[in-house]
């Protein structure tokens, strides 16, 4: 085993038994960064590119002091650089943007297993915080049939942790919705009276939505207890509807309140999620007030487009993620959504319009210009 290898291993293994005991509760500044620098060591000296990167920032091991001074890549380069040093246990691809026909980002994932300690309490903690089992049926399609989706892949270890091995997928690799099958499958889940988890993206609640409306499906009354998660965008597969309109639409075809749909949002990028609170909690905001948090191995920061400065709590720039699952790629990534913070929530505004920012732009350009010959 090469010294990469056994540092990796000795390190994932801490992560991992950081995540489990840690749950949700918020870390300390001191223990976040022990971790994070931790991490960064690693990938400094492992990660070819990540180091080049880097040493021209002057950021080493022994100048980082903290995560806030972690250089960040963005996230056009997981479409052109390969940013997991070493074996890879999985790829992920992202589903591309409307912005055209640009080339997909790919994030190499050494361990999956640290994906799933990741992964795991996050989602119990918000889909399934009493600790039973799920029925659970999804609209988004299993592992199997889409191996490079991180989401798909997030749903199989929630299937076999939380479900009750009775649900099943009901999206096929093209994402076309088998909509006929999952409405027997909730109908009989509601005949049973189990608890149920319907899972999906944005777009597949919508072909849900129209084909109730066309009389296509009938709707289904779930039964108490339901919960939904909804996630992603559309990225025109489907129209675009609000998301009021969009969380009456899911109530009404299953029964289901607002209180009960939560909002997931991740990224191919990321190892780590982040939700809008915990399904069924009687205080839940309506949808537009509600805010993302993530596990306290992930912490967020907003930074000007331009220059990459930080800017205040409260005012608005591109989100900047660190994330301590990503230890066999690069931990900090600078993502094109705008947002803002607040008490360590974030709240995403949407994309950035046009050209992608400039800070972002200069910064690629500093990674292609540091890679070695043999990635070229």
């Amino acid at each position: 085993m090469s010294q990469a290898d056994s540092t990796f291993d000795a390190l994932a293994r801490d992560l991992m038994s950081a995540f489990e005991a840690g749950g949700t509760a918020p870390w300390s500044e001191a223990r976040f960064d022990d971790l994070a620098l931790r991490v960064f060591g690693w990938q400094w000296a492992h990660n070819p590119v990540y180091r080049r990167f880097c040493e021209g920032r002057g950021a080493t091991p022994d100048t980082v002091r903290s995560w806030t001074e972690m250089p960040a890549v963005p996230t056009s380069a997981f479409k052109v650089l390969d940013l997991a040093p070493g074996p890879v246990e999985a790829t992920f691809r992202t589903s591309g943007t409307s912005r055209g026909g640009e080339r997909r980002g790919r994030h190499g994932v050494r361990s999956l297993a640290l994906y799933r300690a990741s992964a795991l309490p996050t989602l119990r903690a918000h889909l399934a915080p009493d600790g039973e089992r799920l029925r659970i049926l999804s609209l988004i399609p299993s592992a199997a049939a889409v191996p490079e989706s991180s989401l798909a892949r997030m749903m199989a270890f929630a299937e076999e942790e939380i479900g009750d091995g009775r649900g099943g997928s009901f999206a096929r690799a093209d994402f076309s919705l088998d909509l006929a099958g999952f409405a027997r499958a909730a109908a009989q889940a509601a005949e049973e009276g189990v608890a149920v988890w319907v899972a999906g993206t944005a777009f597949a609640f919508v072909h849900l939505i129209d084909a109730r409306a066309r009389g296509e499906v009938p709707s289904v009354a779930l039964p108490p207890g339901a919960r939904v998660m909804e996630t992603g965008g559309f990225k025109g597969r489907s129209r675009e509807v609000s998301k009021p309109e969009l969380y009456d639409g899911i109530g009404a075809a299953l029964g289901v309140g607002v209180a009960d749909i939560v909002n997931e949002y991740g990224m191919t990028e990321l190892l780590s999620q982040f939700y809008d609170g915990v399904a069924g909690s009687t205080d839940r905001p309506a949808p537009a007030e509600r805010w993302h948090r993530g596990p306290p191995w992930l912490r967020t920061r907003v930074v000007d487009p331009t220059t990459l400065a930080p800017v205040p709590e409260g005012r608005k720039g591109l989100l900047l993620h660190v994330d301590l699952a990503n230890l066999g790629s690069v931990a900090a990534v600078l993502t094109e959504d705008v947002g803002v913070t607040r008490d360590g929530a974030i709240r995403v505004l949407g994309r950035a319009e046009g050209a992608e920012p400039r800070g972002c732009s200069l910064t690629l350009e500093e990674l292609l210009a540091v890679r070695s010959p043999e990635l070229r």
